[in-house]
């Protein structure tokens, strides 16, 4: 489909009016007490009190994971996490701060557990975001629509949705798929960094060029059911045959541009150039290696310096430590910038257009972050940075959050249809892909 053109005051019009947000906890947007005010940011920050900005991707569920088994109660999430170790990259304070209207919460499990393993694991993690939602009712709301998204923002708290991070998560089922949307999953990523039974990853060896039967099955109802097809991680030849196949808007959660940052995992120009078709958005990612060519380069040859000197020190693991320790004091990590996100930025914005761009972080799901984007709290410099070259107002609110709003109505309007004129199928991948593997054979 083609995406709608919005001039400022529609833009505007869609999201909730200021006068209704100018209660306490919208208050806390505004720019903290005693720092120096910055035009472009505080423009920044009144575009956000009227839009909300939408983050495609947030690990936060993961670290809760990862750290204290899920145990709530062990992260104050009311706190500041900076004074954990290693620190976090969000927190309420920080999400106000940084204008937050609306986040996707990533409930990623490993792509190497196996389907009923990583099915029950998401559940899990599903479980986890309710809790936190439930936790902080002051500050969070579980938002289900793009209605929500809008009232939720409108009434000064932030709307928490719920993201599925790889395909494995279903367990090659369908009937998995939509107890995951009826649990409140809004998006799927097709694979994480492994190929999995119907579809290829970006960063493992293509086995199926693309998607199986059984994998255009699945995008057909995610469709159906009104969940946004996640097409970060996914092979180019994913992403074109999900494009091919898709009905409704689709979405690149945290992902950038491959011409500036030749990484598998960014969005090829020929892909780019499709999304005004489809009305999908690409939510542009901090990850260094992403954003930064020479980022990527260093530790692409950072495995090939430690082999090399263990191979220099056969029989000598600790000359070998102490050696590839010296090279990387020689050999520092580049740094990535905020200018470099917004490199990236311009580029989609120049391929695809400026209707199909959206911010996607991956806080809390790396380590490092690029240079001026430390946490939650900067959005509104990234913002500034945009209006500084020379972006308008209109096209920093699409950025922020009304392309990916777009995007999910869209998708809702499509399941709405689809919902009238299609059951849910109750197709397996033992029949769809053995048929197919048969035909191949």
């Amino acid at each position: 489909m083609v995406s709608e053109v919005l001039s400022i005051a529609a833009v505007f019009a869609l999201a909730v009016p200021l006068a209704a947000q100018e209660g306490p906890a919208a208050q806390e947007r505004k720019s903290p007490a005693g720092v120096a005010s910055d035009p472009q940011v505080e423009q920044a920050r009144e575009i956000l009190r009227q839009v909300p900005l939408i983050d495609g991707h947030n690990d936060v569920p993961w670290q809760y994971r990862s750290r204290v088994s899920n145990h709530l109660a062990e992260i104050d999430f009311s706190g500041d996490t900076t004074r954990l170790d290693p620190p976090m990259h969000t927190d309420l304070r920080r999400l106000r701060e940084g204008g937050v209207g609306g986040q996707f919460w990533s409930v990623f499990v490993p792509a190497s557990l196996p389907g009923p393993e990583a099915a029950r694991a998401t559940f899990e993690q599903i479980d986890l975001v309710h809790r936190l939602v439930r936790r902080y009712p002051e500050d969070l709301e579980l938002a289900l629509s793009a209605a929500d998204i809008r009232r939720i923002h409108g009434q000064g708290r932030i709307a928490s949705l719920i993201g599925v991070e790889g395909g494995h998560s279903i367990a090659n089922s369908l009937g998995v798929l939509r107890q995951l949307y009826q649990t409140g999953a809004r998006y799927m990523t097709l694979t994480h960094s492994l190929n999995i039974d119907w579809a290829d990853s970006a960063t493992d060896d293509p086995v199926l060029h693309g998607l199986s039967k059984f994998g255009r099955e699945v995008v057909g109802e995610m469709n159906r059911l009104g969940m946004l097809v996640d097409l970060s991680h996914v092979s180019p030849a994913v992403m074109h045959q999900a494009l091919d196949i898709a009905q409704a808007p689709v979405i690149f959660s945290h992902s950038s541009a491959f011409a500036l940052t030749a990484h598998p995992r960014n969005v090829p120009d020929d892909v780019l150039e499709r999304l005004a078709d489809n009305g999908g958005v690409v939510m542009v990612t901090y990850v260094p290696a992403f954003i930064s060519e020479p980022v990527r380069q260093y530790w692409a040859g950072y495995e090939a310096e430690k082999k090399r000197f263990e191979a220099l020190h056969p029989g000598d693991p600790e000359q070998a430590k102490t050696d590839f320790k010296a090279w990387k004091e020689a050999n520092p990590v580049p740094v990535a910038t905020l200018s470099d996100v917004a490199d990236h930025i311009d580029h989609l914005r120049k391929i695809a257009g400026i209707d199909h761009v959206g911010i996607g972080s991956d806080f809390d799901g790396i380590r490092f972050t690029p240079e001026g984007l430390g946490g939650a709290d900067t959005y509104p410099d990234l913002l500034a940075e945009l209006l500084r070259r020379g972006y308008s107002a209109e096209d920093v609110g699409k950025i922020a959050g009304l392309n990916v709003l777009r995007a999910f109505e869209g998708a809702e309007k499509t399941a709405a249809r689809l919902q009238k004129e299609t059951p849910a199928s109750d197709a397996l991948i033992e029949e769809l892909d053995e048929t197919e593997s048969r035909t191949a054979d």
